[in-house]
């Protein structure tokens, strides 16, 4: 297929300023002190972000989730979130290009070198959770290791974000061990989001293969696993995205999955 151009806007924000107090001195009076500024009309507006309201999820979901209701027309396409920003920002695109919203598990040490990531992920309407900090095997690591990874991550989230997200997700494992599952809940995440269809995209077996491991592994509910950071994962998500719309079904955050 051919490639497709994506167009970056970068956003520019104001500085609001107050005016100083300029009346005149009293007619006849000895000069005295420059006037000292009169405080702005408004407080300073706050530039930190406002985190996206979420509906509170159903009860009685378990711990670790694999998969969504099977009886709504709805997928969950999940991403673990590192790579360069430009195919990230590529797949957004597709996606957003389709009408689909993803799930992203952002890697910590990535948002570190590409912070602008997380507000692209949200602003174009996707959700954005935690897939620790530096993507290490969390499954084989003690208890003081993993907790650094889950809120490593989660500090780097509530700090660019304003939340740390709702989804955590293991790294290096589809489902947590009873240890990580215990610290992520430990660190605000009520659930592990794991899931029941794995692309295989990161072994990179051809765009071909990618799009066809997910036409024959998902149904309705399904949570995908996909990843950043590959270019046949763009060039496969255009038909990833048609095979669904032909088989009735719509890509949708996980939260919106669940809810």
């Amino acid at each position: 297929m051919t490639r497709r151009t994506v167009l970056q806007v970068a956003a520019t924000g104001a500085l609001l300023t107050g005016c100083a107090d300029g009346r005149p001195p009293t007619a006849g009076a000895s000069p005295g002190p420059a006037a000292s500024k009169a405080p702005p009309a408004h407080p300073p507006v706050s530039t930190r972000p406002v985190p996206p309201a979420l509906p509170p999820l159903p009860p009685g979901l378990p711990a670790q989730i694999e998969h969504g209701p099977r009886d709504r027309p709805q997928v969950a396409l999940t991403f673990h979130g590192r790579g360069e920003p430009a195919i990230a920002t590529a797949l957004l695109t597709e996606a957003e290009r389709a009408g689909a919203r993803l799930t992203v598990l952002a890697v910590g040490g990535w948002l570190d070198e590409y912070p602008h990531i997380a507000r692209r992920v949200l602003d174009g309407g996707h959700e954005l959770g935690n897939h620790t900090q530096t993507h290490g095997d969390i499954c084989a690591m003690g208890a003081a290791a993993a907790t650094a990874e889950i809120t490593g991550c989660a500090d780097r989230l509530r700090k660019l974000t304003g939340s740390p997200g709702r989804w955590f997700r293991p790294s290096q494992a589809r489902l947590a061990t009873p240890l990580v599952e215990r610290l992520a809940r430990q660190a605000g995440y009520e659930h592990v989001l794991a899931y029941d269809v794995d692309s295989l995209d990161f072994t990179q077996p051809g765009t071909g293969a990618v799009r066809a491991k997910v036409a024959k592994d998902v149904g309705p509910g399904s949570v995908v696993s996909l990843h950043f950071g590959y270019a046949g994962t763009i060039a496969a998500l255009p038909g990833i995205l048609d095979d669904l719309k032909r088989r009735g079904l719509r890509a949708v955050t996980t939260t919106e999955l669940l809810t």
